[in-house]
């Protein structure tokens, strides 16, 4: 697929989304390149700001499978992967699948769940397969989890390790909505006259492929690989954080940086592609030492000091 036409595609399956969520341009926009590098997503945000109505929106403008998983304390790992059930009919198992098996997933307060439960859906996240009784089973492709996790509530809650933070290409937050925006979810919803939503697919579970495999043909320059790298190791110098982002926060970066140039119909990443997404990478892989956490120094404005403090390379 052309880069031009690939972000026309990406502009399409946005446009749809807009149709429910109003506002949050830039948050769509991340979201959906995040599904371009075929990657996971975090939302730590409050109660009631439609982070399930998002899953489920992109998911209608794709065309593709999606699923939600509530967790609870009492989720099992076979809640989410499946198992195999004895079939009396023919005397044989015969595997029962979980919701893991589906193109988006909706993890709903993952931090819900103990650790276990947890792992067996992270392994999954990282391996994209599964494994049930000795035997492996590969997940559908393209295999997106959108987790969410509620930041004000703090019993009854296993907090995500940063090991398994680390393993979400973005944490993102909705915020609330302004006053107009909030009419507008009003007269949406009274124009609408029903509590579901229904999406025309902009694309094809295929043309998600096919936009993930043009995002591996767009060229970075030395220059800009450096650039990435000079950013990620600033977080392991600054002198608020205590446990900078590791070589995988620099991949997060190139893979953002690249998808966003498809958004765009460029076939080339620029330095404005890496601080657009620098923020969105790294927030959730640097640990703050424990006098910036108790003074609530946001590791957004850290990763800002760094984009102003690193070279940007020059055009050629």
């Amino acid at each position: 697929m052309k880069v031009e036409e690939a972000g026309e595609t990406c502009q399409q399956v946005v446009n749809q989304v807009k149709k429910v969520i109003v506002g949050k341009e830039l948050v769509l926009e991340k979201v959906m390149l995040a599904i371009l590098a075929n990657s996971h997503i975090l939302f730590e945000d409050y109660p009631g700001l439609a982070k399930t109505l998002l899953a489920r929106s992109f998911a209608m403008s794709m065309g593709c499978d999606f699923s939600r998983i509530q967790f609870t304390p009492d989720l099992l790992p076979s809640d989410i992967t499946g198992t195999y059930v004895y079939n009396i009919k023919n005397s044989e198992f015969d595997l029962r699948k979980g919701p893991v098996f589906t193109n988006i997933l909706l993890a709903d307060e993952i931090n819900r769940a103990p650790p276990k439960t947890q792992a067996a859906l992270l392994e999954a996240m990282q391996e994209r397969q599964t494994t049930l009784d000795g035997k492996t089973h590969l997940l559908a492709d393209p295999f997106i989890v959108i987790a969410t996790q509620n930041p004000i509530e703090y019993e009854g809650v296993y907090p995500l390790p940063e090991a398994q933070l680390d393993r979400f290409l973005v944490r993102l937050q909705l915020g609330y909505p302004n006053r107009a925006e909030e009419v507008e979810i009003l007269k949406r919803r009274m124009q609408r006259g029903r509590e579901e939503v229904q999406l025309e697919p902009a694309a094809k579970t295929e043309t998600i492929l096919a936009l993930q495999k043009t995002v591996e043909g767009i060229h970075v320059d030395d220059d800009v690989l450096g650039y990435v790298t000079d950013i990620v190791q600033a977080t392991r110098t600054q002198r608020q954080v205590e446990i900078g982002a590791s070589p995988r926060g620099s991949l997060a970066i190139f893979k953002l940086a690249r998808a966003r140039a498809v958004f765009h119909g460029r076939d080339y990443v620029i330095p404005d592609d890496v601080k657009e997404v620098a923020a969105t990478a790294l927030v959730h892989r640097m640990i703050m030492k424990a006098e910036s956490w108790v003074r609530g120094v946001d590791p957004r404005l850290v990763v800002d000091e760094i984009l102003k403090a690193v070279p940007v390379p020059k055009a050629k």
